[in-house]
């Protein structure tokens, strides 16, 4: 008896392919980007009209307080002599994650590199236009967490962006969604280039 063709359809014409599936979940990459950016500088703004270099006003006694400062360096201050190169690096970030966000398959992804790529274009947007100079110009740092440390609203997203990653990376989810559940501890998982397994495991697809 001939088979039914439904039942004979290959997979991959029933499945979104990782292309697909990342360029249904752009969307939402995009608006989170554009969100975290639009706060970001937002609140940088209200602070540079509103707050001297300096001064501080306490929110939550002295653990956490809004705080002008201007940092040429990194996070925690570090590298303040290498501005450009911090430029340059979050230039390759943007690059990078842009690109890759074509391959995404998962919601907590997308959500991830959304909030990845509008923290790092809010402190890239100091570093261009910002004094001292272009490519050099200090980031604007207002949210005082006790005496440690200053930081901004990009900040807050990097951070629970890195989070969000240790957590997909520690479930096994690739980018394009999907990871390997096996029936033995001892299985050794075979993934193809497109995002298949063999015999080691079957691929379970995050929504």
């Amino acid at each position: 008896m001939p088979e039914n063709p439904i039942d004979a359809t290959d997979d991959a014409t029933q499945t979104p392919t990782g292309a697909a599936r990342g360029t249904r979940l752009l969307p939402l990459v995009a608006v989170l980007t554009l969100v975290v950016l639009a706060v970001d500088q937002l609140t940088k703004w209200r602070v540079l009209d509103t707050m001297v270099p300096g001064e501080r006003i306490d929110l939550i006694g002295s653990l956490l307080g809004l705080e002008l400062v201007f940092n040429r360096g990194a996070a925690l201050s570090i590298a303040t002599g290498m501005t450009w190169v911090l430029t340059l690096i979050a230039v390759v970030v943007v690059i990078v994650v842009a690109r890759a966000s074509r391959r995404l398959g998962s919601r907590l992804w997308a959500v991830a590199f959304g909030l990845l790529l509008g923290g790092a274009l809010g402190n890239l947007v100091d570093r261009f236009f910002r004094p001292p100079a272009p490519a050099r110009g200090h980031v604007v740092d207002f949210i005082a967490y006790g005496n440690w440390f200053v930081g901004n609203v990009a900040d807050i997203a990097i951070v629970v962006a890195a989070v969000l990653v240790v957590l997909q990376t520690l479930r096994g989810v690739r980018l394009d969604g999907t990871h390997e559940t096996h029936d033995g501890a001892a299985a050794a998982a075979v993934d193809a280039p497109d995002g298949t397994s063999g015999t080691a495991g079957t691929v379970v697809r995050e929504p």
